[in-house]
């Protein structure tokens, strides 16, 4: 860490500890017997820290996307409550300004989708709390609409601002936005920006006829079947099995390590061939999940350079990941040293068993 990053680190965290004190004692002196003018320079303080800690929560994400990317913590979620979630944040903070929220969900009410539902949140936080500092009087309408195609479920967030002003695609641009609304607006909207990237979406403006945008995102996610067997154990009897997961792709990551906790699997990852050698020559996993095709080393040829270590680490179950699990690819695989082939995008089942099945081989041969 560089000297100017340090500095950022260890000031930004005293902000957040100094504007966690405030708050404490603010909102304790709100519950003392005071006149309506106290009461009023009270609720200020507390809104005024808490813009503070907004801000300073927006920039250190905003720090991390540039520098090492934003971190996810993916879940099965029910797209319904996510859209519920919205209403119960924002309806009495925009009837406060006057406005009338109106929130509707699109979609199969018992659709499941893998995401970190706290990041979809941000996303929906920005963008409402923009179209509210936008609105003058009517409503604010955010739409959650999911259509399942498969394996993948198609996700869009809709807001419509009904704002008199029309920024067309300057609904977008930070500067603008901080200029009329406020850097918080502004840092809010940028982060959401960062979030649909970094979940391989988009976000585009709609110009509303009368007046106001329409900030749009949408971003594919896997699909969760209630089927899947997800509070079934895998692993030795004595400890939760230890997997590591190699793929060059952030979000194939996050998915594969999601799936392996839901099975009650502790995971590491690594992002290419190099890394799971290195990773597998400390003998420390059960079980590898192997992605075919990465930069520097593929998938292939680190299976047998793990072939070729000496001892447990060298007998590791490898699982190959991949789009590509025709018969024929599948038997290359398997002549190179693998256990078994799992196809993208993963089913749950599907890893479940070949879990099972080489966990259980594994741990017959350390027998």
């Amino acid at each position: 860490m560089s000297l100017p990053e340090f500095f950022y680190e260890r000031v930004t965290s005293e902000i957040h500890q100094q504007m966690e004190g405030v708050l404490a004692l603010a909102e304790r002196l709100a519950r003392q017997p005071m006149g309506a003018d106290a009461q009023a320079c009270v609720a200020g303080v507390v809104e005024a820290a808490r813009t503070v800690r907004q801000i300073l929560a927006s920039s250190d994400d905003l720090k991390d996307a540039a520098i090492d990317g934003l971190s996810f913590s993916p879940q099965p979620t029910r797209a319904a409550e996510l859209a519920d979630q919205v209403q119960t944040r924002w309806e009495s903070r925009a009837s406060d300004s006057g406005i009338t929220l109106l929130v509707s969900y699109d979609g199969d009410p018992d659709a499941l989708v893998l995401v970190d539902p706290a990041r979809v949140q941000q996303v929906f936080d920005a963008f409402i709390a923009q179209a509210l500092a936008g609105a003058r009087r009517g409503a604010v309408e955010a739409t959650l609409k999911t259509v399942i195609d498969g394996e993948t479920t198609h996700v869009e967030g809709r807001v419509r601002g009904g704002g008199d002003r029309v920024m067309g695609e300057r609904a977008l641009d930070i500067r603008e936005i901080e200029a009329l609304f406020g850097l918080e607006t502004a840092l809010g909207v940028a982060l959401g920006g960062k979030i649909v990237e970094a979940m391989g979406g988009e976000v585009r403006a709609e110009t509303n006829v009368g007046g106001g945008e329409t900030l749009v995102f949408a971003f594919d996610a896997p699909s969760v079947h209630e089927a899947a067997p997800a509070e079934e154990s895998i692993g030795q009897a004595e400890r939760a099995a230890h997997i590591l997961v190699v793929d060059d792709n952030a979000t194939n990551r996050m998915v594969a390590e999601t799936l392996c906790e839901m099975f009650d699997c502790t995971s590491e990852s690594a992002t290419d061939g190099i890394e799971a050698v290195e990773a597998a020559r400390t003998g420390r996993f059960d079980l590898i999940l192997m992605d075919i095709k990465m930069p520097r080393m593929d998938g292939v040829t680190a299976t047998r350079e793990i072939r070729a270590l000496a001892g447990p680490a060298g007998r590791v179950p490898i699982i190959a990941l991949t789009a590509n699990a025709d018969p024929e690819d599948a038997a290359g695989y398997l002549r190179a040293g693998m256990n078994g082939v799992v196809e993208k995008p993963m089913k749950p089942e599907n890893l479940l068993r070949a879990l099972q099945e080489n966990l259980s081989a594994g741990d017959a041969a350390a027998a």
